[in-house]
């Protein structure tokens, strides 16, 4: 249960991540595809919860039994903004998050809520 807790706090929060929306200029959204080298792949957090990023779309799940924990979408603000909309499958809440591309391998990110959290890009294979 304990262990559960923690998943679920870990959602709230990728859920505050993945639900930052944002617009690009004129009103419309900046496309996921045209950035290069970008954010495409699995991250994993320090509570060693999954998220991963494909073409627009956002999902974290436990690591354990891949359990998704939330879904959403997400869209760069600029080269090194992205903005993550997001749905907890565990709490039934919407929220946003922005994380800051720090490296290839590093996202900081913060809640509309303020917490803050990074993220690792997971080695392939």
């Amino acid at each position: 249960m304990k262990r559960f807790g923690a998943a679920a706090t870990l959602a709230v929060v990728s859920m505050a991540l993945a639900s930052c929306q944002s617009a690009g200029p004129m009103g419309g959204n900046v496309p996921v595809a045209s950035r290069g080298g970008g954010i495409e792949g699995n991250w994993v957090d320090a509570n060693g919860i999954t998220s991963s990023f494909n073409s627009g779309v956002f999902v974290t799940r436990t690591t354990d039994t891949q359990e998704k924990l939330a879904e959403g979408n997400y869209r760069y603000e600029s080269p090194q903004l992205v903005a993550i909309d997001l749905r907890s499958l565990v709490r039934g809440t919407t929220s946003r998050v922005n994380c800051a591309v720090v490296s290839p391998s590093q996202l900081n990110c913060t809640s509309s809520a303020g917490s803050q959290f990074t993220l690792t890009r997971r080695a392939a294979g």
